[in-house]
Formats: structure tokens, sequence, C-alpha cells
């Protein structure tokens, strides 16, 4: 294997590790699943470091990467939301926002050309809650209880970012096709 391949091998690994993470969620065995979500996301941090620092980036892992992080922060939000952890109405805008993107680009990606995504720093912001979200959930479960304070301010801050930055993608990625389709060839 040429070493090039690793960080695209460590994204596929943090794939795998979602069914594990969301098993020990529903098992309600918090501090597993906190551990094994932890562990992806510093594969993740690991597995960009490594892209960049050496130039390994690739077309499949700019792919694989987003893939990766969407697969575990919606399945989790799901799990979370079936065992009422956190409201169905937060995870409906989380996963209609990732819907709305990915139709989004799929449909511009068909009608007009392939395009490289670049994540606005909304989406960036919002992912880090999210993920801030389900860390403070799972260790509130099973480390240390968090105030409910903290906790309704993180869904509310990730249902505020969610919409945001879905707003703005639709905003962004509508004008550019606008734009396209109405200038002459």
């Amino acid at each position: 294997m040429d070493a090039r391949h690793i960080p695209n091998l460590i994204t596929v690994l943090r794939i795998l590790l979602v069914y594990p993470v969301n098993y020990f969620l529903l098992e309600r065995r918090f501090g597993l699943a906190l551990g094994l979500f932890v562990l992806a996301g510093l594969s993740d941090g690991l597995d960009g470091f490594l892209a960049r620092h050496y130039h390994w980036q690739s077309r499949l892992g700019s792919y694989l990467d987003p893939l990766a992080d969407k697969l575990l922060l919606v399945s989790s939000f799901l799990s979370l939301a079936w065992l009422g952890l956190v409201p169905v109405w937060l995870t409906a805008a989380v996963v209609l926002r990732d819907g709305v993107i990915l139709a989004g680009a799929i449909a511009y990606y068909f009608l007009l050309k392939p395009f490289e995504g670049q994540p606005h720093w909304t989406s960036k912001v919002n992912t880090f809650l999210q993920l801030l979200l389900v860390v403070s959930v799972l260790f509130s479960q099973g480390v240390w209880p968090l105030a409910e304070g903290l906790l309704f301010f993180l869904i509310l801050i990730v249902l505020v970012t969610s919409l945001v930055s879905g707003a703005i993608y639709v905003h962004v990625w509508g004008s550019r096709y606008l734009r396209e389709t109405r200038s002459p060839r």
C-alpha cells in the first residue's frame, strides 16, 4: 500500500465506527459510545492533517471525508432522538439541512456541471457545534451530568446554525446556478 492512501484508509475506518457508536448509543452504554465518537473525531483530524501536510489529498478523499462525517453525525442524532436525549425537531432540522444540501449538489452536478464543493464557514461552525452537542449529551449521560440549561443552549444554537448554514447553501448555489444558466455560452 502506498502511504498516500493512509488518509482514505483512516476515513474508511471512521465510517466503520458508525455502527459501533450507534450500537452502544442504543444500548445506553454512553461511555463506550463517547469513547468511540471521540476516536472517530480524532481520526478525522488525523486524516485531514496527513492529507494536507503530505499533500496526500485525493478526489476519493474529498468525497469520503464529508460522507464519513455526515454518516456519524446524522446517525448519532437519529439514535439520540430515538432515545429522547435530543429533540426530534432538532434532528429533523439537522437531517433536512443535509438532505437539502445533498439534493442541491446532485441537481447542480447533473443539471449544470461538476464542481469542487468548498464548505462555507457557517457549515464548519455548524458541524463543530453538532459535534459538541453530541459529545456533551454523551458526556452528560455517561460521565458527568451537565446542566440542562447548557444542553438546551447547545440545542438552540445547533438549530440556528443548521437553519442559517442551510439557507446560505441554498442561496449561494441557487444564485450560482441562475448565473450559469442565464449567461450566454
